[in-house]
């Protein structure tokens, strides 16, 4: 077992590899004046070229490992940074956790923003996972590098305690004797090994933003501590009663995981919090947005941009829009009509659902259930017209 920042620990994460130099060219011979000029030219439309069809910043994609299942292959996994590669490829147990991660967070981020314009959707095939739209440094982007960060942690911290891999197990740290409001208890059991959780999850998930090291490199490293350390935050303390009759005399207790959901629901109400920011000249820290606005703290999430609407389809900022989404005709929330289809109306669809009910166990061994049949009226927001959807794409 490691220990934080001992020289094992160094010893078994790999080194970076840094790039060799690039040789230079020999020069050739002289071109005629005419030659060089058109030579110039054309090199300056190519680069132009680069620069309009290119995007501003390929987005991470680690988060594609979710998509792989049983099946990931370190070489195979497109835009995994030289260290990430490294860690894959000597930690193939600990990947199959963070694709588990990958798919449990989506999940929950899908689960969290169900009833807003931005649903979380992921794109089939997509090694982006998420499309354009992380492109921009919005509060969705903030949320969605903290809970990638934070559902990393929780899987691998999961996958320690349950004896899933051969380099963690439980939490050695967590000995002795403590107390709390009830008393005096023992340390024992097998405390859920958060250490080793977040400091893999550090290593693997910062990989990338640590060699970029530019505005939105620092914020997406804001966010994925702003993560772990919403897991640390929901350890619960579970424990075991001694003693006569359950007297409990003697206590014997451990750390445990939260459910997931209660890191999703806190994160959650960070992004209704979140703060706008700017980097300061430096580059190594924030300032607030605008005069009068508070200053990030470490546990906001923060983001440089505002977000789009979300309304109608909008390649460039990756906004899928809300025409076909099912909304709520009497909800005065996000979910309501008025709210999700963004003032264009919404069209009714009479649908007649089958469910089981009445459902009956009957000795020995089986439960019957009738079919029920119930008629509702289902609500879908109109697309937008072709002129308006026109002018947003």
């Amino acid at each position: 077992m490691l220990k934080p920042g001992s020289a094992e620990e160094a010893a078994q994460l790999p080194p970076r590899r840094t790039s060799a130099p690039v040789p230079a060219l020999a020069p050739g011979p002289a071109a005629p004046d005419g030659s060089r000029a058109s030579a110039r030219l054309g090199l300056a439309c190519l680069l132009l070229l680069l620069l309009l069809t290119l995007p501003a910043r390929v987005d991470t994609s680690w988060w594609y490992i979710g998509a792989l299942g049983a099946r990931v292959i370190c070489d195979n996994i497109p835009g995994l940074v030289s260290r990430q590669r490294q860690l894959c490829q000597r930690y193939p147990d600990i990947m199959r956790s963070v694709g588990e991660g990958a798919r449990e967070w989506i999940r929950e981020c899908q689960h969290q923003f169900r009833h807003h314009r931005w649903n979380c959707t992921t794109l089939d095939r997509d090694h982006t996972v998420f499309g354009r739209v992380m492109l921009r440094s919005s509060r969705e982007a903030a949320f969605v590098y903290a809970i990638s960060s934070a559902g990393v942690v929780h899987a691998i911290t999961r996958a320690c305690s349950q004896g899933e891999l051969s380099v963690c197990s439980c939490d050695p740290y967590t000995r002795g004797r403590h107390h709390d409001q009830r008393g005096d208890f023992d340390w024992g059991g097998c405390s859920d090994n958060i250490h080793y959780g977040v400091r893999f999850a550090k290593a693997f998930v910062d990989a990338k933003e640590k060699r970029l090291k530019d505005a939105r490199a620092l914020m997406n490293l804001h966010n994925n501590r702003c993560g772990r350390t919403a897991v640390r935050r929901f350890l619960k303390l579970e424990c075991k009663c001694h003693g006569v009759s359950g007297s409990c005399t003697l206590r014997t207790c451990w750390r445990a995981l939260s459910d997931f959901r209660r890191t999703g629901d806190y994160l959650r109400r960070r992004y209704d919090g979140a703060v706008q920011v700017t980097a300061t000249q430096d580059g190594a820290n924030f300032t607030a947005a605008r005069q009068g606005y508070r200053r990030a703290t470490r546990t906001d999430l923060v983001y440089f941009d505002n977000s789009p609407d979300y309304c109608v389809l909008d390649k460039a900022a990756g906004s899928l829009g809300t025409a076909g989404r099912v909304c709520s005709k009497t909800s005065k929330g996000t979910d309501g009509c008025e709210i999700m289809c963004c003032g264009r109306g919404y069209d009714t669809t009479r649908v007649t659902r089958v469910t089981q009910c009445e459902c009956k166990f009957h000795w020995c061994c089986a439960v019957r259930c009738k079919e029920c049949r119930n008629t509702v009226d289902v609500h879908t927001c109109k697309a937008p017209k072709k002129a308006e959807w026109l002018d947003q794409t």
